[in-house]
Order: structure tokens, then sequence, then C-alpha cells
């Protein structure tokens, strides 16, 4: 049986991550093979073949995150998993969603928790739950100290978890936002009892701006290191603007733990690749359906 289970794609020499053969990415690069897609296949396998994030949203987490923990320890690979159900998700916008309430998240994070057992783990904890109580998003006074609560109590759970890497998001360089603000968010959210700090989630900035973006967060948080999300960094991005599939973008560095920049955990695929961040305006496909042309843009475009 190849490591990982039956059926599972391999994990290549070198990687830390586990590779899933249950991502879009996997699962359409399968059905490419299939057809005899060859060219569109040899790109797609540039994204299927590299070690992307599971995100956890709904009633489903637990079993996902078990099932998909205990295939990366027989493949003694390490997943990355994305907790992403917070209250009042994304502000309504592409993708809204989240629990129905604080009681409903703390149940819903608790039995995450239980799901990874004593399995290792990584997980990125709520994607833009922090930055958006500093912006427009309207997540402000009552209902901000709730969130920062809840985030502490996830933090809180998870780390009860003997193997359980906690990272907790904090947008991005091009977010205007008080870096001190920032950080004192953090701080409530329980960031001092985290492994450190996500940046660049499902964003474009350049590995070079988000090493120092995460620096000067990381000195107003007693050094707390942190992860950056390469998976479609290459080329930068657009504009400040255009964060919603814009064209023209590439793969970032591959998935690794040995990013030989101080204080720099990981570069990690926590975005994964193909998938669309939403409609834009535009009537794309909505935010994390699999998008093959784009997919095959980012896996052509990255050289």
């Amino acid at each position: 049986m190849p490591a990982g289970g039956a059926g599972s794609l391999p994990q290549l020499p070198g990687q830390t991550f586990y590779v899933s053969d249950q991502t879009s990415a996997a699962r359409q690069l399968a059905a490419l093979r299939g057809q005899g897609r060859t060219a569109e296949a040899d790109a797609l396998a540039r994204i299927a073949t590299q070690p992307s994030s599971q995100w956890l949203g709904d009633q489903a987490a637990r079993g996902i995150a078990e099932q998909v923990s205990r295939r990366a320890a027989e493949a003694d690979r390490t997943p990355v998993l994305v907790a992403y159900n917070i209250p009042h998700r994304d502000c309504g916008l592409y993708s809204a969603g989240g629990a129905a309430d604080a009681a409903a998240y703390r149940s819903w994070i608790t039995g995450l928790a239980e799901a990874l057992g004593d399995r290792r783990a990584w997980v990125v904890l709520e994607p833009d739950a922090v930055a958006h109580t500093l912006d427009t998003c309207g997540v402000k006074g009552d209902a901000a100290a709730e969130r920062y609560g809840l985030l502490a109590f996830a933090v809180q759970e998870l780390k009860k978890r003997p193997q359980v890497r906690v990272y907790l998001d904090a947008g991005n360089p091009g977010w205007a936002q008080d870096p001190s603000a920032l950080a004192e968010a953090l701080r409530k959210s329980g960031v001092a009892a985290a492994d450190g700090f996500a940046v660049n989630v499902s964003n474009f900035y350049t590995t070079d701006r988000n090493a120092t973006y995460g620096g000067q967060l990381s000195a107003l948080l007693d050094g707390k290191p942190f992860v950056i999300d390469t998976s479609r960094n290459g080329n930068g991005p657009l504009s400040g603007e255009a964060w919603c599939n814009p064209p023209g973008r590439a793969l970032g560095a591959p998935p690794t733990a040995d990013t030989g920049r101080a204080g720099v955990d990981a570069y990690l695929w926590i975005k994964n690749p193909g998938e669309s961040d939403g409609e834009c305006g535009r009537g794309e496909p909505r935010a994390g359906e699999f998008w093959l042309p784009y997919a095959l843009g980012l896996a052509r475009a990255a050289g």
C-alpha cells in the first residue's frame, strides 16, 4: 500500500507536509489523466503533487480532520489544516458563513481538537478573523471582544493536543492596519499560547515583503515565529486591490519547513491553488470552487 493509504498521491522526497489525494487539484488531475489530456495533466501536477491545506468549515470537519490526520500519520507526514468557521465569517461576503453563535463555535472547535488526538497537525486558525476587527467589517465592541475570546478558546483547545501546532492568522502586508493595534488584537486572541501566526493567507504578496511584514509584527509579539502562504505569490500581487482571482499570477515557493529565514517556520500552500476567491462581481466560480483554467494559469506562469 502506498504511503498515506490506498490511492493516495506519492509523498515526494524532502516533503515534510502531507500530500492528499482528496484535494480538488488531485481529483481534477485524475480526471485529466483518464481523459488523456496529457499537457493539462502535466501542468496541473505541479499543484496536485505539492502539500496543500485542508480547509474545515462545517459540521463534517471533525470526520475530515480525523481521516486526513490518520492518513498523514500513515505516510509519516504532517497535515496542514485551516479552521474556518468563526461566526460572521468573511463579513458576509464571498466566503460568508461560519458557526451560528459562540456556543456552536466552541463545540465545533472542541470536536476538531478531539479528532486530531495525539497525531501531528499544523492548524492555521481563522483566516481574516482578527484583521476584520480592525477594518470596516463591523466586528467592533462587544462583537470583537467575543471574537477574541473565541479565538483564544480555540488556541487553548487545539494546544491540548500534544502534537498540534497553531498559527493565528494575521492578515497580509497590504491590509491597511496599525501594526501595534493588530499585535494587541492578536494578544487578545491568544497568540501567546499559539505557536505563532500566519501571513498572506489567500493573497499574493511576495515572500520578501511578507518576511518583512511578519518580522515587524513578530517584534511586537515577543519574537513569535510565523508561516507564509506562498501558494500564489510567484509573481507578486497585480495591485493592492486586486485580491479576487487576479490574472497573471503564479505559484510560489513549494511548501517547506526549511525556509532559511530566521523566524519563518514554513512556507505553506494555505490557499489551495486553483480554487476561486469568489465571484468577484464578474460571475466567476464561487469561493472555494475549483477553476481549472485559473489553476493551469498559475502552474504555467511559474515557469
